[in-house]
């Protein structure tokens, strides 16, 4: 259990902060910290921090009394909703470790893949980011049907050589997250931005599992449009960026 963990809080420094965007997640929360915390221990100290973006539910509560028994998770609250991407800046922002990973609020990432995007970021400081692709989707034929047209649209236009942009599962160092321009709808165009800034995208298969308890918050068509436009102003942002510069210090030898 949780309870017999020592995860350092207050001033220490994690060394992975976990964001976990959630809206009207109550019934999920408990067995999916409990989740994150078996699968990062060895990756001590970390801390996990929930952006409650403005459920209506018991969330609030829910974490409230678990940051009571945790000091190492910590709550973000929005007072209305404002979706994942704002949920995801927001985790991000107050995170204070130098390696994040993402997972939804949901329960279907499955924390058990985290160490293995965790290790493939840190191996190599050419890699910005990690992005989970998924295998074996538990949604809904529709749902599918929607991501392989969206996914298949983005691939086209941008490039990007990933096969699934839309899973919650990723890593990525934080400051090259808070380099990236911001918009809603940014996190369904991580790879394409962190590459644009001249980081490497690796990627780690996972496998997708049904959601623990609720339904869905985020709706299907309400994004539809939004996200033509989204496509476009990425495009645009990509094509206006035609050399990553080589940044260095040069400093006046001593006498």
């Amino acid at each position: 259990m949780t309870e017999d963990i020592r995860f350092p809080s207050g001033a220490s420094t994690p060394h992975i902060s976990v964001v976990v965007p959630a809206r009207n997640e109550a019934g999920n929360i408990a067995p999916l910290v409990e989740e994150i915390v078996q699968a990062l221990r060895d990756f001590a100290p970390i801390e996990i921090v929930y952006v409650n973006d403005g459920s209506r539910d018991g969330t609030a509560a829910e974490l409230m009394s678990l940051m009571g028994k945790h000091g190492f998770l910590r709550q973000i609250r929005h007072e209305v909703s404002c979706g994942q991407s704002a949920a995801v800046r927001s985790g991000v922002s107050a995170a204070r470790g130098a390696v994040v990973a993402t997972l939804d609020g949901d329960g279907q990432n499955d924390p058990a893949f985290l160490p293995a995007l965790v290790a493939a970021l840190e191996r190599d400081s050419a890699v910005g980011l990690v992005a989970g692709q998924r295998v074996g989707r538990k949604a809904t034929g529709f749902k599918r049907l929607q991501s392989r047209i969206a996914n298949g649209a983005r691939k086209a236009v941008l490039r990007d050589g990933t096969r699934d942009t839309g899973c919650g599962l990723k890593a990525f160092r934080r400051e090259v997250f808070l380099a990236l321009p911001y918009f809603d709808g940014l996190h369904r165009f991580l790879p394409a931005l962190v590459r644009r800034d001249g980081y490497r995208i690796d990627y780690v298969d996972v496998v997708d599992r049904p959601r623990l308890h609720g339904v869905s918050n985020y709706g299907l068509w309400d994004r539809l449009w939004v996200g033509i436009l989204d496509l476009a102003g990425v495009w645009w942002l990509i094509r206006r960026r035609k050399r990553v510069p080589l940044v260095s210090e040069v400093v006046r030898d001593a006498d």
